[in-house]
């Protein structure tokens, strides 16, 4: 017989997009960890950095159980995009240590309150700040999906790095010439479209 616990169904997905983003970090130095590679600047360790705030509010204030530790670079006088990137005051073990606890907060709120528990988005408009702990789990693990995903390209991009973990890629099993003939393919059909 199949159980049902949809509580712990949430818990897991979430668990596995925090570890999934831990990941990327894995192997890399801290320039590598620390680098823009795309426009907008997006960096692996800005990415934790950013979710930890993201997990602290969501997890914390909403509930009426706010992180105890400050968090400078997402209060209202902090720069644009403070909480994006790590600056040379703060390293990559500040950063990953701070998520860390910030998971532990949020894992205490989860398992102390039921999925029907109301809570407020106080950043969010009035007419949608009302939520329960089950949409909020779903938003957070929405959420934490996406930013690992944008690890996973950033990490191909460093050092062609990919996979949703260590164990398990979730990838076709070719090698770096099959995927070289692959990439190739693709490019010569995104030119045909240029003829059209």
């Amino acid at each position: 017989m199949v159980s049902f616990d949809p509580k712990a169904d949430l818990v897991h997905y979430l668990q596995q997009a925090r570890e999934a983003l831990l990941w990327k970090l894995d192997g890399l130095s801290d320039y590598d960890v620390r680098r823009p590679l795309v426009f907008t600047g997006t960096n692996l360790l800005g990415l934790v950095k950013h979710v930890a705030s993201v997990e602290a509010g969501y997890f914390g204030a909403t509930f009426g159980r706010p992180f105890p530790e400050p968090m400078p670079w997402i209060e209202e006088d902090a720069e644009d995009n403070a909480d994006m990137w790590a600056d040379e005051s703060e390293s990559r073990e500040q950063i990953v240590d701070l998520y860390r606890r910030v998971r532990a907060h949020g894992d205490t709120t989860i398992a102390e309150l039921p999925l029907d528990a109301a809570g407020r988005v106080p950043w969010w408009p009035a007419e949608r700040a009302e939520v329960s702990l089950h949409r909020i789990l779903v938003h957070v693990t929405a959420e934490v999906n996406r930013h690992a995903g944008h690890a996973d390209i950033v990490r191909e991009l460093i050092d062609e790095s990919v996979g949703v973990r260590a164990a398990h890629s979730n990838l076709p099993p070719g090698d770096r010439d099959w995927w070289v003939a692959y990439r190739e393919r693709l490019e010569r059909v995104a030119r045909l479209s240029l003829r059209e």
